[in-house]
């Protein structure tokens, strides 16, 4: 039997394997960092910035989503902006992605957000067959820029 429900405590070790495993999966596993104790304070801090869902099949933990709040200043609220979703290869195709946005858009529609947004890479073809499949309109003229590392230290200090 499978489930979409909030993340718990008792989850964080389980996930971090699996957004390392997001990481090996977008060809960049020497860039992900995350350990159990760093998620489980951004996630169950007494004021987090951080959320997410799991998906379980057999009260196993498959799959997740990893969110947090955004605002457009254009529509005047809220919305989820999704950091991360991860279903593991033996469970693709079975709903619990689609799961897992679902529940997302329903936070969004119980809470008045007006958008769930996320990024996905270019060669993630079947992925992005999947986001058109259910309504998902690419923002293709927008560009990410992101500055980390010694660029940030430098700009920061």
């Amino acid at each position: 039997m499978s489930e979409i429900r909030r993340i718990r405590p008792s989850d964080v070790d389980v996930v971090v394997k699996l957004v390392h495993a997001l990481a090996a999966h977008e060809r960049a596993p020497q860039e992900c960092h995350l350990t159990a104790e760093s998620l489980h304070d951004a996630l169950f801090r007494s004021s987090p910035a951080l959320f997410g869902h799991v998906a379980t099949v057999d009260d196993e933990v498959v799959g997740y989503a990893l969110w947090f709040l955004n605002y457009s200043t254009w529509r005047g609220t809220h919305g989820i902006y999704l950091e991360d979703l991860f279903v593991l290869p033996e469970h693709r195709g079975t709903g619990l992605g689609k799961g897992l946005l679902t529940e997302l858009a329903a936070e969004c529609v119980r809470r008045g957000y007006s958008r769930l947004e996320w990024m996905v890479l270019e060669w993630l073809k079947p992925s992005i067959e999947f986001y058109e499949s259910i309504g998902a309109v690419p923002q293709d003229e927008w560009r990410l820029f992101r500055l980390t590392d010694e660029p940030l230290r430098r700009l920061g200090s």
